[in-house]
């Protein structure tokens, strides 16, 4: 799954940086397009005149990555107000395939006062697959547990233990709780489970058949012993034993004799799952509230309520070991979202956040309310000793979210919080390309080691990972053998040794250990022989061992 909450291109959005092909430097010059160290991070104002383009540019080269990240029964879902709602459905279109657009939900977040006509209280999220026809073969189905449940069952399980077997009055009691729940609760959309019997909450349901034209046959009122009225369109099953059996388990409710017709207990047990509407209401001040309360203070506008993303999550039904991705990450709600996912359902979904390092800057900001909110940030960092980038504030909010749960449900000790902070950069590799009449006798010495001076063994063991496509998140241990240092990475798959020297000892021990991988530096032999030495070894010692040299 794929989650983004881009920038809605209200005028106070951050465009990130990008070349958008345009050729007019002039025009970028008059706009202040760039600022002093060439990045283009200016605030797309309804006044530039590529307003809607830019934000278009910069929307659809990262949605056409996105697609290509998605497996074959993946979905993304894209959040979005109405200012660019319009060109996003139709990019959407062009790269996904109208064919494979879900839906166009609503979020309906909470009255605005503040508008001269109409207060516009909701956004909407785009949702599409990255191939509807093989989730359709594939017969995979989207169900959503019903909201308020628990509510409704621990209110019950008060009533059980405070009344007995006395079903009448417990029913009572609970209608009246429905009744005094406030507008809006979830629990009180299923109010008409109101009614109790030994097996749990049920409501009366219909026992016709649907549509009409169904079986109709004599059933006997239990206390009168005579045939009860027949529903018009017929009962809802033609076989007269399945009908009786379930007389026989006290799961059809009779009137007090035979001139009404029965109904079937539908127990809230066996239906908590529903299709996901289309619509739904969450107030949109709670999650800043929530993360205001989680951070000591308001350090991030507007962020994105981790609660929906759960829901999101949830009812899509992502197995163990799938990846959620958001690469607008901002507070990083959505890796939020999956840790009370994880604890929800007991799994272990991953995230990966991506964020820039943009720079959190009281100067930027035009209103005072952002001033306060980018003064709150800049203080919560320069307590931590970090650097003033929402990147940070990304990161502070899942060590938080991730202590909280745990400190909350010490049940879930074993449940995986912790997450690897990565960030993109060049080449470890020197350019040591060069045309023949370019060659410099300072060129051919650069040569000599070809690893870029300010990469540690960290760098070059993650560039490792990267190139053989192995996982970033696995655990490394720093090892010392035969005097050098060496990392090992997820216990034997692979083995790096970056060493400035290494000696024929150490490659011995690395190679009597048979790692899947291993990797040294060519700087590291005195010689080429010392260097061809090193796969004699391994074929000797290690003969599977995938050997790799820099």
């Amino acid at each position: 799954m794929i989650y983004i909450d881009p920038p809605y291109n209200t005028g106070n959005d951050f465009i990130y940086n990008d070349d958008f092909k345009m050729n007019d430097k002039e025009y970028d010059a008059a706009v202040n397009a760039f600022d002093d160290n060439g990045n283009r991070m200016f605030r797309n104002t309804d006044a530039n005149g590529k307003f809607h383009s830019d934000w278009c540019t910069m929307i659809y080269s990262r949605l056409l990555v996105s697609r290509n990240l998605l497996k074959r029964d993946g979905v993304i879902f894209i959040s979005i107000d109405e200012n660019e709602v319009s060109p996003l459905k139709m990019i959407c279109d062009e790269i996904f395939g109208a064919s494979n657009f879900i839906a166009e939900l609503v979020w309906a977040a909470g009255r605005k006062n503040d508008s001269k006509y109409i207060s516009t209280s909701h956004e909407y999220i785009l949702c599409y697959f990255r191939d509807a026809e093989y989730v359709k073969q594939n017969k995979v189905i989207w169900r959503e547990r019903k909201r308020g449940l628990d509510e409704i069952y621990t209110e019950y399980e008060q009533l059980k233990e405070k009344y007995g077997n006395d079903y009448h009055t417990m029913e009572v009691e609970l209608k009246l709780w429905y009744k005094d729940l406030p507008d809006g609760h979830p629990a009180k959309e299923h109010q008409h489970y109101n009614h109790i019997d030994s097996r749990g909450v049920y409501f009366p349901d219909n026992i016709s058949w649907p549509g009409g034209g169904g079986p109709k046959y004599d059933v006997l009122h239990p206390v009168t012993h005579k045939p009860v009225k027949v529903p018009s369109r017929g009962w809802i099953t033609a076989n007269r034993d399945t009908m009786q059996r379930w007389i026989d388990e006290d799961r059809v409710l009779f009137g007090k004799d035979e001139n009404s017709v029965p109904t079937l207990k539908a127990y809230l047990k066996d239906r908590e799952s529903a299709v996901p509407y289309s619509v739904f209401y969450q107030d949109g001040r709670a999650a800043s509230k929530r993360l205001a309360s989680l951070m000591g203070d308001k350090v991030f506008e507007n962020p994105k309520d981790e609660e929906i993303l759960k829901r999101l999550i949830e009812f899509i039904g992502i197995d163990d070991g799938e990846i959620v991705l958001d690469f607008f990450a901002g507070s990083a709600s959505t890796a939020h979202a999956v840790l009370s996912a994880n604890l929800a359902d007991k799994k272990n979904i991953h995230f990966i956040m991506v964020q820039l390092a943009e720079s959190i800057d009281e100067k930027k900001c035009k209103s005072e309310r952002s001033k306060k909110v980018a003064r709150n940030a800049i203080k919560l960092l320069d307590s931590l000793s970090r650097p003033h980038t929402i990147a940070e504030i990304s990161k502070e909010r899942i060590r938080r979210a991730g202590a909280k749960i745990l400190a909350e449900h010490p049940e879930a000790k074993d449940l995986d919080t912790g997450f690897r902070v990565l960030r993109v950069d060049s080449s470890n590799m020197k350019d040591v390309y060069y045309r023949a009449d370019e060659v410099t006798q300072a060129s051919l010495i650069d040569a000599v080691d070809n690893v870029k001076e300010d990469r540690s063994a960290l760098d070059l063991l993650f560039g490792c990972l990267v190139d053989w496509g192995l996982p970033l998140s696995l655990p490394y241990a720093e090892e010392t053998i035969a005097g050098v240092p060496v990392l090992n990475y997820s216990d034997g798959d692979l083995i790096a040794c970056f060493a400035a020297a290494v000696p024929e000892a150490a490659v011995r021990a690395i190679a009597e250990r048979q790692p899947l991988r291993a990797v040294f530096r060519d700087s590291s032999f005195a010689d080429s022989p010392a260097r061809i030495n090193v796969e004699e070894i391994f074929r000797l010692l290690s003969p599977d061992t995938e050997l790799r040299v820099l």
